[in-house]
């Protein structure tokens, strides 16, 4: 990378392909505070990678986009620099001169951010999540989203069904052998009160942190799909990942006649859909240690994983309980969530397969 003065500010310049690379810093004086803040919102908030590799750190850079002109960039988070294709910058207009007090106000606000920004990253570098809540359900063995971006709609969906299933099961608590016996699906007698039970069953579950597990499951993963997906179609996905998930035990376990109840087969399904959608989400594991000296961390480590190897070691786990159950040492219905996950495998599939066809005839 070669420097280059412009603009009465430098920047680095590819001698190859004759690209450049800028900081915000450097970027906010050439261009303006506005159109600066408005990529480092986007550089903060955006989880998409683009491919291209930072020329200072090499790792992946984010693909974000400015406004006034519209263009399509990349930028490397942790070194602070935006990357523009050859000509991209020529097109970004010049930004007003600053006073000397606007100039001092600017520098004091750009070092708080590039503060926050460090720990941010050490956060980071240290895989620990950005909301102090997540350690919770992180030391109870669950995993925990880090560096996510927001959700563009609030998932109604996936809160209102949250909190019919929680109402279902916890009224099921007080009476739960004749509930279960009557509601749950018994692979023997499957199409009894008429298939109902193959509903039924999803709404009610064994015990309590069978259904917390359910319920925290369904609100982490299953807001962000029905973010991407809509609200009905992520309806759909549940409903056939349910009896996909049901369909699978019954035939494997057709001869039972003990209940099968719980949500994790249409669950097992959007897990699979994110996992396969937001390939790169990072997910946090928190190994404990002996000690509760640090609310932070609570004495023990963090582990960060992609979405991708945390589905892969879910699908191992997974198929481990399958064979256990097979030869009588599990009770937990494993076939039941491979069976969703195959569900939320052909919709994910499915759906790509039918965007990839519009775009290519728009």
């Amino acid at each position: 990378m070669n420097t280059v003065r412009q603009r009465e500010d430098i920047f680095y310049l590819c001698p190859s392909c004759e690209g450049r690379a800028m900081t915000i810093p450097q970027i906010r004086r050439m261009a303006g505070d506005r159109y600066a803040t408005s990529l480092l919102r986007q550089i903060n908030r955006t989880v998409q990678t683009s491919g291209r590799p930072c020329p200072f750190c090499a790792s992946s850079m984010r693909l974000i986009q400015s406004t006034e002109p519209l263009l399509e960039l990349d930028a490397c988070r942790p070194c602070g620099v935006v990357w523009f294709d050859p000509r991209e910058f020529e097109a970004v207009p010049e930004g007003a001169v600053e006073s000397t007090h606007e100039a001092t106000l600017r520098g004091a606000e750009a070092f708080a951010t590039y503060q926050l920004e460090r720990l941010k990253q050490q956060q980071a570098a240290n895989h620990e999540p950005d909301d102090e809540w997540k350690t919770i359900p992180a030391f109870l063995g669950l995993p925990v989203e880090t560096e996510a971006s927001p959700l563009q709609c609030r998932p109604w969906f996936t809160w209102s069904l949250s909190a019919i299933v929680a109402i279902v099961s916890i009224c099921a608590f007080f009476n739960p052998r004749e509930i279960i016996d009557q509601f749950g699906l018994v692979p023997a007698e499957a199409l009894r009160l008429g298939g109902f039970t193959w509903l039924s069953s999803f709404f009610l579950h064994g015990g309590i942190w069978h259904l917390v597990g359910n319920l925290y499951f369904l609100l982490i993963f299953g807001g962000r799909v029905e973010d991407y997906l809509g609200r009905w179609r992520f309806a759909l996905l549940i409903l056939l990942a349910d009896l996909a998930g049901n369909l699978v035990h019954v035939l494997v376990a057709s001869g039972s006649t003990v209940p099968c109840v719980g949500a994790s087969g249409g669950i097992s399904g959007v897990i699979v859909f994110y996992a396969l959608q937001f390939p790169r989400a990072r997910l946090s594991f928190l190994f404990r240690g002996y000690g509760f000296y640090s609310w932070s961390s609570w004495g023990g480590s963090w582990l960060s994983i992609p979405a991708w190897g945390a589905l892969v070691l879910w699908l191992l786990i997974q198929s481990l309980t399958v064979v256990l159950q097979i030869s009588g040492f599990s009770n937990v219905a494993a076939t039941a969530h491979l069976g969703g996950a195959a569900a939320g495998f052909a919709l994910w599939l499915w759906w790509r397969s039918k965007e990839q066809r519009a775009l290519t005839t728009a």
